[in-house]
């Protein structure tokens, strides 16, 4: 137990626990592992992918372990530069020999161990602590025996004393350097343990010998506790400034202004705390991670320099608090400790409204009211950041903590500033992941992330693409070939006949089973050796097309139309539109047309794709049409969002489109229409039957149709732009139904354009003009012909055959048997609709 100088109790072997650490880093933390730093943890994690690449015993050794500290940024690779030794060379040569460690349980050689307990003796003498990579090393050298010590003096580090040195003047310019060992001192190992530095004189030893040995590696209380100025501090913030300086933070691209703009209001004399104003995901964070880094490479003015950038986690500094009095006393704590640094911390508050209300109860003050007093004096200094929503319901409420920061408002950034971002972002995420990301994967992830995902920001949703489609590619490359899954399921099937075998007393067919299963074996080592080489010379590649299969998943929009030059699709939008519409190329073409002028940015980018009034006599392809149109634009007929207008005849129904007002009977319900484009913003929006919907309905669409955009109830905007809407209409059908008798042509009846004429004047009467202005286009119908109505059944009989495909039975159907079809199912009323139940009939 950590604290108090509490220990591993009763002798626990600390080795043990780490490679039972090392192999099961998912079963909580183990307190010889926090005794590490994190840059030492990371050095023996990567000794064992060394070991695993240089031997076949899974044994980690000293020259692992020195291969694990040089091939990574830390103070002992550092210390190691500083010293004169040839850490570039050292590192070349450990990095062709690490190999993937699977599942073997690895374990220290004795010449390891006993530089690992040098390494905690070096940890106490020096007064750190915790271990770090710089004690290991020193571990390393003071062992004598080991390779590691042969490969250190071969690149010209064999003076253990010189290292000391080094170290010791590293570790004081960070501000690390200790005292020394507390009470309770003691050696390593010696009889009866003796403790490591325990604070409050705790301890017996860490050491494997004597009586009374196993105590402990003193935690955080009495003495050691003590050496930190800012205790309080250190429980509820985390430094940015020496995650900063550990390699820890994502290097920030594209926000030098608003960086620039921060540090302007930190050096002000008064109102110098900057609040980040902005949408989720565009950057206000790194904007605080980009300043900690600016610090640490003295890239800030004077007044800055040495300056630590402490993030404020709100909920460690609520937990625990459980009685009345507890929260105020932390919060004054922690007030005090940024007022005695003198102003060498800056308190970054990630989520700034969070702290107004934090910890208040009933009687109680909250963080922000104890903050107020000392902001207005200037004897802190706090960088916020919220969103614009939350900023104004929280922060500008409170007006006397409002005008204690000036606000920085920060922007999505534009598409070209988005690509610049994850182009700094691609090593972390090659390295992470073990891919190769391509240029145009980058570029993919952020044009079609900025096109499909509407209602998130730049460049937040680029990076998750990006992220989850590597992740995608690279599980998808540890998938074993054909070959070694195919010898994998021959030695199965080959273990059970040999079981087989044995069972029955049939020794010698079992000998020669065994026989083969040795060769299979050797073959699938051979096999494996190759695939793990193949996967490690040559990364796999995030492509264009992974992109598009994420975002596949995400927005329903199929791979193929992201993938595919919108151009080319584009052109062949009538011909697919003409396969299944018969008989309205007019229509088509409208509307084939409206789509290309859309895509091309002739339209207002505001407004909808394409809004139509599709006017015509029942069963003529309307609704049809509309299918189709969902079906090849965005992938499947199930995009077509339909609203049934006839379900809005009362004034009332107008909120089911957009949801209750606030006070009404089921107002956390989501409106019909607005959820269901906020689910899916790419799709077709049918509404039925206009005519019969109450006038206050299109009120509310006039805002759809001019600006592609509805406020719901709870005051979300949902986003019509990438949407094509369709209504349909009833009005003046009478007109059209008597153009053309069924076998006759226009010719033969009264004028098709006058009849158009008339019913565009119906459609006139019933609607007020603000509202069919915003209309792109009004389509007429036409009425169907007898040789439209012999291609419909054409149709609906090649679907009638798919259907009856998996019960292995077609029909075929005569030319005569067609034409008998067409007479019977077909009346000029109701369109083809009666087609259908003809051919059921018949």
């Amino acid at each position: 137990m950590i604290g108090g100088g509490g220990g591993f109790a009763g002798g626990g072997n600390p080795f043990e626990m780490l490679h039972n650490l090392i192999q099961q880093q998912s079963q909580g933390p183990s307190n010889f592992f926090e005794a590490l730093t994190s840059e030492a943890r990371e050095a023996v994690m990567r000794s064992r992918e060394v070991s695993a690449g240089m031997t076949r015993t899974a044994a980690i050794g000293t020259d692992h372990l020195l291969a694990g500290i040089v091939t990574g940024d830390n103070l002992g690779t550092e210390a190691l530069r500083r010293a004169g030794a040839d850490v570039d060379g050292m590192r070349s040569s450990f990095s062709e020999s690490r190999g993937e460690p699977g599942d073997r349980v690895y374990t220290f050689t004795p010449s390891a161990k006993h530089a690992l307990q040098l390494a905690f003796t070096a940890a106490r003498q020096m007064g750190s602590g915790q271990v770090g990579s710089e004690h290991l090393l020193l571990g390393l050298l003071g062992e004598g025996d080991g390779n590691a010590c042969q490969i250190l003096a071969r690149n010209g580090a064999n003076d253990a004393e010189a290292l000391r040195r080094e170290i010791a003047r590293l570790l004081q310019q960070r501000g690390q350097m200790g005292p020394g060992a507390a009470a309770g001192g003691g050696g390593f190992g010696g009889p009866g343990g003796g403790g490591f530095g325990g604070p409050g004189g705790g301890g017996g030893g860490f050491g494997p010998g004597g009586p009374g040995g196993g105590g402990g590696f003193g935690g955080p209380g009495g003495q050691q506790a003590s050496q930190s100025r800012t205790p309080t501090l250190d429980q509820v913030t985390r430094d940015l400034t020496e995650a900063a300086r550990n390699g820890e933070l994502d290097p920030v691209m594209g926000r030098a202004e608003e960086i620039a703009r921060v540090v302007r209001i930190l050096s002000r004399r008064t109102k110098n705390n900057p609040v980040l104003i902005g949408e989720p995901g565009v950057g206000k964070t790194a904007i605080a991670e980009g300043l900690a880094q600016r610090i640490v490479s003295d890239e800030v003015p004077e007044t800055l320099k040495g300056k630590r950038v402490l993030a404020l986690d709100t909920g460690a500094l609520v937990a625990g608090t459980r009685f009345r009095g507890d929260f105020e006393e932390r919060m004054s704590q922690m007030i005090k400790e940024l007022q005695s640094e003198e102003k060498d911390i800056i308190l970054f508050i990630d989520e700034l409204h969070t702290i107004v209300g934090a910890g208040g109860a009933d009687g109680a003050v909250n963080a922000s009211n104890m903050l107020k007093p000392a902001l207005a004096r200037g004897e802190l200094q706090v960088v916020g950041a919220t969103t614009l929503d939350e900023y104004r319901k929280h922060v500008e409420k409170d007006a006397a903590l409002e005008r204690r920061f000036q606000p920085v408002l920060v922007s999505e950034p534009a598409v070209d500033e988005a690509v610049g971002i994850l182009f700094g972002l691609r090593d972390r995420y090659e390295a992470h992941h073990r891919v190769h990301i391509s240029d145009d994967a980058i570029i993919a992830a952020v044009q079609l992330g900025d096109r499909y995902i509407t209602d998130r920001f730049l460049p937040d949703k680029a990076i998750d693409l990006l992220d989850e489609a590597a992740a995608e590619v690279r599980l998808r490359s540890t998938v074993p070939p054909v070959d070694v899954r195919r010898i994998e399921e021959e030695i199965a099937g080959l273990e059970r006949e040999k079981e087989d075998a044995v069972r029955a007393e049939d020794y010698e067919k079992a000998a020669g089973i065994k026989q083969r299963i040795e060769q299979l074996r050797a073959e699938l080592d051979q096999q494996q050796q190759g695939w793990a080489g193949a996967r490690e010379s040559n990364a796999p590649e995030v492509t264009r097309e992974d992109i598009a299969r994420i975002l596949e998943e995400w927005t329903g929009v199929p791979a193929t139309n992201i993938v595919q030059e919108e151009a080319e699709r584009l052109l062949n939008l009538e011909a697919v539109l003409h396969e299944r519409v018969i008989g309205q190329d007019k229509a088509v073409s409208a509307v084939a047309e409206a789509v290309r002028r859309a895509r091309a940015g002739i339209k207002d980018p505001n407004r909808p794709v394409g809004s139509f009034i599709f006017l015509g006599p029942t069963g003529v392809g309307k609704t049809e049409l509309a299918r189709t149109l969902a079906e090849y634009l965005f992938g499947e007929e199930e995009a077509m969002i339909r609203i049934d207008m006839s379900e809005f005849q009362e004034r009332h129904t107008v909120s089911r489109l957009v949801g209750a007002p606030p006070g009404y009977v089921g107002y956390d319900e989501a409106g019909q229409l607005t959820e269901a484009v906020r689910r899916r913003p790419y799709s077709v929006v049918l509404f039925d039957e206009i005519e019969k919907a109450h006038p206050d309905v299109f009120n509310t669409m006039l805002q759809l149709l001019d600006d592609g955009r509805l406020t719901d109830a709870q005051g979300r905007t949902v986003n019509f732009q990438n949407t094509v809407i369709i209504m349909t209409s009833n009005v003046g059908s009478q007109h059209l139904v008597s153009t053309r008798q069924f076998g006759f042509t226009s010719q033969d009846g009264v004028d098709f354009q006058e009849t158009e004429r008339r019913a565009t004047d119906a459609l006139e009467r019933s609607f007020r003009p603000e509202f069919l202005n915003r209309i792109d286009e009004i389509i007429v119908f036409e009425p169907l012909t007898k040789e439209d109505v012999l291609r419909i059944v054409g149709i609906m009989l090649k679907r009638l055959n798919k259907h009856l495909e998996s019960q292995k039975v077609s029909v075929e159907v005569t030319d005569a048997a067609k034409e008998f079809l067409a007479e019977q199912g077909y009346d000029p009323k109701f369109g083809a609709r009666p087609l259908a139940r003809a051919i059921r009939r018949y």
